[in-house]
């Protein structure tokens, strides 16, 4: 049974790293004290040992101690025996070009769809689509395949952004891109605002959060849905 948060970002605007959504992750991992924390998607400016720091800090207020992959001497057993995961946030692009690198993709899909609980943010949300194609991030790196974890029959856009109507700014939004995607592939993809996760129990898909979520599928005028709306439809 598939037990896992997809969350838009970290930190919101005023808050502390993860602080919004602690008391929801304090439930979430009621049943470990453990998260094993895979910080690859940071390519540069703060080190995997600093970032597991930072994570590890967060987990403290909910008495959870968070262990950062590569620290092990196996990852992939890492990965086979971890009771919680959590994958955070940086670059999609990188973090998906790691994963391929230490043979960790079949092996997350695996342990996350046997039922231990995964956590994603911003890129560790990104790859629980069918494909990273719809991240905001720079290819700052060529992974071997867009393929990503395929938890869930779409693909994320975290940190989605609505037009600004006094905007000056003349290029492409944040939904434009999203429709040329359509233009070469099928897959739905939901708009996760700041704030906003994706509760995955099994084949239960339903938006949490007080933002609502941007639906967008091919060939279909985008529409909203409102917190607590069962996505399961989405195919």
């Amino acid at each position: 049974m598939k037990n896992i948060l997809i969350a838009s970002t970290s930190t919101i605007h005023g808050g502390e790293y993860l602080e919004y959504i602690l008391d929801e992750l304090a439930m979430f991992f009621k049943d470990t004290q453990e998260i094993l924390f895979i910080p690859y998607a940071r390519p540069g400016g703060i080190s995997h040992n600093d970032y597991t720091k930072k994570v590890q800090t967060a987990f403290l207020k909910i008495n959870k101690k968070a262990y950062g992959i590569h620290t092990f001497e196996n990852p992939y057993e890492a990965v086979k025996e971890a009771k919680g995961i959590f994958v955070g946030g940086g670059n999609t692009f990188v973090l998906t070009h790691m994963l391929y690198k230490k043979q960790l993709i079949g092996i997350l899909n695996e342990t996350v769809t046997k039922g231990i609980p995964y956590l994603g943010t911003s890129a560790g949300s990104n790859i629980c689509g069918l494909t990273i194609g719809t991240t905001n991030d720079m290819p700052i790196i060529h992974p071997p395949s867009f393929g990503a974890l395929k938890l869930v029959p779409f693909n994320v856009n975290p940190h989605y952004l609505d037009p600004e109507s006094n905007s000056t700014h003349m290029g492409e939004t944040r939904e434009t891109r999203i429709k040329e995607f359509h233009k070469f592939n099928t897959q739905p993809v939901i708009g996760l605002r700041e704030g906003s996760w994706l509760d995955v129990k099994n084949d239960s898909i339903v938006l949490r959060g007080n933002l609502r979520a941007r639906i967008f599928e091919a060939n279909k005028i985008p529409y909203e849905v409102k917190p607590n709306t069962e996505l399961n439809h989405l195919k």
